[in-house]
């Protein structure tokens, strides 16, 4: 690979990712939502699929989006924004990424699991600011049955979405691509799934560039 190759970016304004972000509000129910308004980008996943710690490797900044080894930590709908957001002398596009509580599996009591994963499912069903769900796919597991409800719930809300690939560092690289045709196979005819995905490694900073790329374009 040629070092001095041009990165995504090099086409498009770093400044948006280079401007700090900052933690807007966490939403525990669809009542404490955000007025309607700029676009919205969602991260979905698994508990403990990397979410909050893609986010911070995406923003260049530590501890915006808290991780944690513990599955379900993420129990809110929680909004991230650029400084100067809505400042029209800032000059950056008015958009909002949201971290969103994990679905599957969860160290917490059930029926708080069950009310966060409702959140979930009724923030995805019916926020029409929502112009793309990045769904997080371990590479080390690929796409698992809860995986596959999501998508179907996706389909069935005309939600576009594409396949984020997460910790593509933990598996052998003669895996990748297999895994990459693997699963863009499965998602083929799925009606709003986006038809390319993004392999990404937030500690080796694999795909960062190009997952850059995907949310300015939908800012734009």
């Amino acid at each position: 690979m040629n070092s001095d190759a041009p990165s995504p970016l090099d086409l498009v304004d770093r400044r948006f990712f280079r401007t700090p972000w900052v933690f807007v509000r966490g939403v525990p129910a669809l009542k404490f939502l955000p007025p309607e308004g700029p676009p919205e980008i969602a991260f979905a996943g698994r508990s403990n699929v990397g979410k909050s710690s893609l986010i911070n490797a995406l923003l260049g900044q530590k501890g915006l989006a808290r991780t944690s080894n513990t599955p379900g930590r993420t129990q809110e709908l929680n909004y991230f924004v650029p400084d100067g957001y809505g400042d029209p002398a800032a000059g950056l596009p008015p958009i909002a990424l949201v971290d969103m509580p994990g679905y599957g599996y969860a160290k917490a009591p059930k029926d708080r699991v069950d009310a966060w994963t409702k959140l979930v499912f009724d923030y995805l069903r019916g926020r029409p600011s929502l112009k793309r769900v990045f769904l997080l796919i371990d590479a080390r597991h690929g796409l698992k049955a809860n995986d596959l409800e999501v998508l179907d719930l996706l389909d069935r809300a005309a939600v576009s979405y594409q396949i984020v690939l997460t910790k593509v560092d933990k598996i052998k690289k003669p895996a990748i691509p297999k895994l990459v045709d693997d699963t863009l196979a499965a998602i083929k005819r799925r009606p709003a799934a986006f038809p390319t995905l993004i392999a990404t490694s937030s500690e080796k900073d694999v795909g960062l560039d190009d997952l850059r790329v995907a949310i300015l374009q939908l800012a734009d």
